[in-house]
């Protein structure tokens, strides 16, 4: 191969290079608009100069390929500079991978201490995580790009956390509750956007938390019609209800996955969404199954 040539192919090597960086970063922009990685206002204006830099040096590899003559010193940087970039972004996205990964372990053990407060909750919340996100892979792409699946899984697992503001005579109760105890207990969705108000990048999940109780029939604990739901709440309230029917509670003995399934397809249309169960029924039995936390015992 002549020195020509290696030029060329270095160029072209670089520059093809720069294209799939291109690609990875915007991608990865795309998909940073979830509970962690959604960033401040000076986040996003640094991403889109990063995102401008990128196509810029794009532009130089081009010029340099048809209209300038580069040596083969200037091929080797140009080639080099694409490679340094995609190392950097590789290991940017592995990094924010894993701290996306311990961030959830530290929140289902928080999850954890608040379920261990109500004996009829222990467990509850990452069951209806695990549910969610393994109903989330079972939906068609039509829907699940709709929603970003780590603010799901959040909002999946914070779902309960208001019920920190429920006396424990309530929530410890081996009994159904009364009116007035229920009209406690149902502020707890209202209880848990508060509790997670503070936190910046949750602003897009709180009605998720919020109408997760919501009915389609507009007779849940806010009489929210039922296209007045957000989509990720039905989905959650799908999941929650599955658990609930199958968990042991202290006045209620579990019931099976069988029985659990019916009366899904019984409230169909009436407390659930009518087309999501229908998909939520494709999962085989032995994958919901599988979604039950260790520590609980039916």
């Amino acid at each position: 191969m002549t020195q020509d040539h290696f030029i060329t192919v270095a160029i072209l090597w670089g520059s093809i290079l720069m294209v799939i960086n291109i690609v990875r970063y915007f991608r990865f922009i795309k998909n940073s608009h979830d509970v962690l990685s959604a960033g401040s206002r000076r986040d996003r204006i640094w991403k889109t100069i990063a995102a401008v830099l990128l196509i810029f040096f794009l532009l130089g590899y081009l010029f340099s390929a048809f209209i300038g003559d580069p040596d083969l010193v200037m091929a080797l940087i140009l080639l080099g500079g694409s490679v340094f970039v995609a190392i950097v972004l590789t290991l940017m996205f592995n990094l924010i991978e894993t701290a996306k990964s311990r961030s959830i372990d530290i929140a289902e053990v928080l999850v954890g201490v608040i379920d261990a407060r109500d004996p009829n909750l222990n467990g509850h919340s990452r069951h209806v995580q695990r549910l969610t996100m393994l109903f989330y892979e079972y939906l068609p792409k039509s829907i699940t790009y709709k929603i970003n699946p780590v603010s799901l899984e959040y909002a999946a697992l914070m779902h309960d956390v208001g019920k920190l503001g429920v006396p424990e005579a309530i929530l410890n109760k081996p009994a159904k509750l009364d009116p007035d105890e229920w009209i406690v207990m149902k502020r707890h969705p209202k209880v848990g956007v508060k509790i997670l108000e503070p936190l910046q990048t949750f602003a897009h999940i709180k009605n998720w938390i919020l109408y997760h109780h919501e009915r389609i029939d507009g007779h849940g604990y806010y009489d929210l019609p039922g296209d007045q739901i957000p989509l990720p709440a039905r989905i959650i309230s799908i999941a929650d209800t599955y658990s609930a029917i199958t968990m042991r509670r202290s006045y209620k003995s579990p019931k099976t996955h069988e029985e659990a399934i019916q009366i899904i397809k019984d409230v169909a249309g009436t407390q659930l969404d009518a087309e999501l169960v229908k998909y939520f029924l494709t999962i085989p039995r032995e994958e919901l199954i599988k979604c039950i936390p260790e520590q609980v015992k039916y």
